[in-house]
């Protein structure tokens, strides 16, 4: 079955830098789009980035355009999130998504302190 395992969330002050991975497994990664979204309680799931399924597109929410970056590498069926210059508004739960049939991982929390 389709398995999206995120890590490297964390603990970071303003201005710092976290990468995310995504770990995916249960489908053939290389032909699907994949994507990153957040999540803060009482708000709604926002969308942050989506990379096409050959990494030669990619689409990054204006909130944090010129900060993160997404990738993937098809060989180890990951996806990642680079995100620099951090702010406190960046704090949630990120979570990884394919889109096609809807999936997601449990997330990985990001707390970015000011």
């Amino acid at each position: 079955q389709v398995q999206l395992a995120e890590s490297g969330g964390g603990l970071v002050q303003a201005g710092g830098s976290l990468r995310l991975s995504c770990a995916a497994s249960g489908f053939t990664f290389r032909i699907y789009d994949m994507g990153w979204f957040r999540q803060v309680p009482g708000k709604e799931r926002e969308f942050v980035a989506q990379i096409r399924y050959n990494g030669d597109s990619t689409n990054v929410a204006d909130s944090v355009k010129g900060r993160f970056t997404i990738s993937r590498d098809n060989a180890k069926n990951t996806v990642y999130l680079q995100m620099n210059s951090l702010k406190p508004e960046d704090t949630a739960l990120y979570l990884c998504n394919r889109p096609t049939g809807n999936f997601w991982g449990q997330g990985t929390r990001v707390t970015v302190s000011s």
